[in-house]
């Protein structure tokens, strides 16, 4: 009986794609003797064929048609590594259409449109993995859906972007200004020319929107979601967190309340006690903390970006997708869209401000002048904001003070009413920063 030869198609070579067809490459063997396959590189789309790679590939296995690789009816599996929400969503539904398997990074495209992608893979008989699309090399998604099946998720958080992560950690360990940091995280590679998706927390909100989908049923919209991102965040914010027992990282935070059967999904810096795994988690890694009904908090860490993490989560994606197509089953339900039975239950809606608590720091710079206090005090007052700290230190321009406020549990509806009055103060200079306090109870 002759070996079944496995086809597939990359649509998009850059950084992801390349390390795909690398690594495929190089272990191509193992993988065909442990899945009893054979494997075929077959095609892959390009934006420009004569742009020269980092990989050898042959000319005759290049095209500039992403659509006509989704479409090939030689090609198994449709690799989706385009990125973006364009092209991207056009190659991805034109395979599942074909009853194709589409295995895809793009957690952009999912966040918009996947409801959509996986209404396509059951109306069409296709398969939609996702495991690369959050946290790179870090298998949460198959945790979540087939090592902890059997929970309910009250608290998932974590750290979903090593720009960001990597930002923050020499912030912490150099004192260095984030702008200076930014700079050479670009040099370095870190970050990109654009860093406004990462930084300003974009980046996590997509990643974050699908793993509340994964683990509750349900699309969250990033503009249904607090997102804040790292860029007012300031060496004295960090130093002052470390003494406080802290420090800081941009946090998704996806929490449900089982007896009201709501859900909030944020993206925002928060403050981290020390003694937490993630507070510890630094660099460029990811690092995740899920808490289940059943098995307690696990926590997960590893490399969240690049072309080698990335490459290993589309690999074991398309492993499974062989597994489907020569036994007919998914062995680790991973992400495959046509697999997922939805979490959500009856009733599940997102939670008002008001039913969001927590702690909470904030810094202003104000006018060094008798009185400040007793104003910005008669306003927590009337937002029943109970300060927990003060501290105050000299700040630029002249005869201008740094205020920093600590706040006992609260909520968003008060802080967000206590912020709009702060800014409308005319001792107050500038926009109050906001952070969140993160004493997770896991």
């Amino acid at each position: 009986m002759s070996t079944r030869t496995i086809r597939i198609g990359l649509c998009g070579l850059g950084t992801v794609g390349q390390g795909v067809w690398k690594h495929l490459s190089a272990s191509r063997a193992q993988l065909e003797s442990r899945l009893g396959v054979k494997l075929e590189l077959h095609r892959a789309a390009v934006r420009d064929l004569r742009k020269r790679r980092a990989v050898k590939i042959p000319a005759s296995k290049l095209t500039d048609d992403a659509r006509a690789v989704a479409t090939d009816p030689k090609v198994d599996i449709v690799c989706e590594l385009i990125g973006g929400t364009g092209l991207a969503r056009e190659v991805t539904l034109a395979a599942l259409a074909r009853g194709k398997i589409v295995v895809s990074a793009n957690k952009a495209l999912l966040c918009s449109h996947g409801a959509e992608i996986f209404a396509a893979a059951k109306k069409g008989g296709g398969h939609f993995f996702f495991e690369a699309s959050v946290a790179g090399g870090i298998p949460i998604i198959k945790a979540l859906r087939e090592g902890l099946v059997a929970n309910r998720f009250r608290l998932i958080y974590g750290i979903l972007n090593g720009t960001c992560n990597y930002i923050l950690t020499r912030m912490s360990l150099e004192g260095a200004p984030y702008a200076s940091i930014l700079a050479e995280a670009k040099s370095l590679g870190y970050a990109e020319a654009d860093e406004s998706l990462d930084v300003e927390g974009w980046d996590t909100a997509h990643k974050a929107s699908i793993l509340a989908f994964l683990a509750h049923g349900v699309w969250v919209r990033t503009d249904r979601m607090i997102v804040e991102g790292i860029d007012r965040v300031t060496p004295l914010d960090i130093r002052t967190a470390a003494t406080l027992g802290y420090g800081i990282k941009l946090l998704a935070v996806i929490t449900r309340d089982f007896a009201s059967n709501e859900l909030f999904v944020r993206v925002h810096p928060t403050l981290l006690p020390k003694d937490k795994v993630l507070a510890n988690v630094n660099g460029v890694f990811n690092g995740i903390a899920v808490s289940g009904d059943v098995v307690g908090t696990t926590t997960y860490i590893g490399r969240g970006a690049g072309q080698d993490a990335t490459a290993s989560a589309v690999i074991s994606d398309i492993a499974d997708a062989v597994t489907l197509l020569t036994t007919g089953k998914v062995v680790a339900m991973g992400g495959d869209a046509a697999s997922f039975q939805g979490r959500a239950g009856r009733r599940l809606r997102l939670a008002p401000p008001e039913h969001v608590a927590g702690r909470y720091y904030l810094r202003m710079t104000v006018k060094d002048q008798p009185g400040v206090l007793a104003q910005i005090a008669q306003i927590t007052a009337r937002n029943r904001l109970s300060i927990a700290s003060v501290i105050q230190t000299a700040a630029e321009p002249a005869n201008a003070a740094s205020l920093i406020l600590t706040t006992h549990q609260s909520n968003e509806r008060a802080i967000r009413a206590t912020l709009s009055a702060l800014a409308r103060l005319k001792s107050v200079l500038g926009k109050p920063l906001l952070l969140r306090i993160g004493d997770f109870t896991d």
